[in-house]
């Protein structure tokens, strides 16, 4: 757009441009030809600019155009694209065996802390008496099977930090070593 448009020149220019050109038209033929299509233009112009807003918009109305152009926006795939793989799916499994024992260790302590005639452990020997044996049993599963996970995935890390096992050969074997780990020490903690 040029800048005699967002001036709002552009008539009295035109204006000017046709005075100066009727008089150099000898043929009034030629001249309204010329006349036609210099209105042709305008009409063109004046379409197209009355799709132009003209007035301005508070910001919240702003924001709400904003929005909606966000929401009509394609969304990249980003996970659905990819094959899942052994790194990637027991990486997101350590970080999740980590926070879910933190959240258990601090959510028993803080309990502990400002409730102790609850949650002492005559109160938990004698609750946990009371449970039947395949509860007993799914609760030990639920606790030492992130327990031994995250454990056997701190020391497959620590193998990395000394350099060892950085093939892709070695990270696989590793991997299916902490799996098979977890799955034998979850039942060994089970049993106890």
């Amino acid at each position: 757009m040029s800048a005699n448009h967002i001036l709002g020149l552009i008539r009295p220019l035109r204006g000017s441009i046709l005075s100066k050109h009727c008089n150099r038209f000898t043929n009034t033929a030629h001249m309204h030809k010329w006349r036609v299509t210099n209105q042709r233009r305008n009409l063109i112009f004046e379409r197209n600019s009355s799709s132009i807003q003209i007035h301005s918009l508070p910001p919240s109305a702003s924001t709400d155009i904003l929005n909606k152009q966000r929401l009509l926006r394609p969304t990249s795939p980003y996970m659905t694209i990819y094959k899942p793989q052994l790194t990637s799916v027991l990486s997101i499994s350590n970080r999740a065996a980590g926070n879910a024992l933190s959240i258990l260790l601090y959510g028993f302590s803080l309990s502990y802390l400002f409730a102790p005639g609850m949650f002492d452990s005559t109160h938990i020997v004698e609750f946990a008496s009371g449970l039947p044996d395949s509860v007993k049993y799914a609760c030990k599963a639920i606790l030492a099977a992130p327990f031994a996970f995250h454990s056997l995935s701190g020391v497959r890390h620590l193998s990395w930090d000394l350099g060892k096992l950085m093939t892709i050969r070695g990270v696989y074997q590793t991997g299916y070593a902490v799996l098979a780990g977890t799955a034998v020490s979850t039942v060994a903690l089970m049993l106890l």
